[in-house]
């Protein structure tokens, strides 16, 4: 039913949605605490991912993105402390959500690795991507639904749909920012090298 799942027809449910999120912090706790994590599931999700009739089965790219909240002299600041996913994943998506939970957590070279006192601060976000579509125009694309993906001049820079409405980007704002996160310049979406990609993702959160 899942697995390389055509763009607009995957769905998640509450129960999956919070399993994910569970998957990923128990992932992150268990490797602060050095221990083996500890997975729950219901015996009626469980029976659905071993048919392969849930979300949890399917294949698709995602990502994991931590914020920080409140602290010492914070208030209630909410801040990025780790965003990483891939595009596209072979496997199931309950192991992709795993995986990137580590990474965002400890491997995101913009920020030193998660500690344990931050972890109680911080809410996980996950984002499941449909697959990417190549945009003829980027005008045609649509804040706050499409995310992007740009290939140009041997770099690339990808963007979640959710982004530019928590920076308050309008179109072209958006589309310069792609540029700056593939680290070419301004308006290289134009080139004619460039290669613009949109797709639409699932986003889901603790808070």
């Amino acid at each position: 039913m899942y697995g390389n799942v055509p763009r607009g027809e995957f769905s998640i449910n509450g129960e999956e949605k919070r399993t994910l999120l569970a998957d990923a912090r128990e992932t992150i706790a268990a490797k602060l605490e050095n221990r083996k994590p500890e997975y729950r599931r219901s015996p009626k999700l469980a029976a659905a991912i071993e048919g392969g009739n849930s979300a949890l089965s399917m294949s698709c790219g995602a990502f994991v993105t931590i914020h920080t909240t409140g602290g010492q002299g914070t208030g209630d600041n909410r801040r990025l402390r780790g965003c990483i996913g891939r595009m596209a994943a072979p496997e199931p998506l309950e192991k992709t959500i795993r995986v990137m939970a580590v990474e965002a957590a400890f491997g995101d070279p913009r920020f030193p690795p998660l500690s344990p006192e931050e972890l109680p601060r911080c809410e996980l976000e996950i984002s499941v991507l449909s697959p990417m579509e190549r945009c003829p125009n980027p005008r045609q694309v649509k804040v706050g639904v499409h995310g992007l993906y740009l290939s140009c001049h041997g770099r690339t820079g990808v963007l979640l749909p959710q982004v530019p409405v928590e920076q308050g980007w309008n179109l072209d704002e958006y589309l310069d920012y792609i540029c700056v996160k593939a680290g070419v310049p301004a308006k290289a979406y134009e080139a004619p090298d460039a290669e613009l990609f949109t797709f639409t993702a699932v986003v889901f959160g603790e808070e």
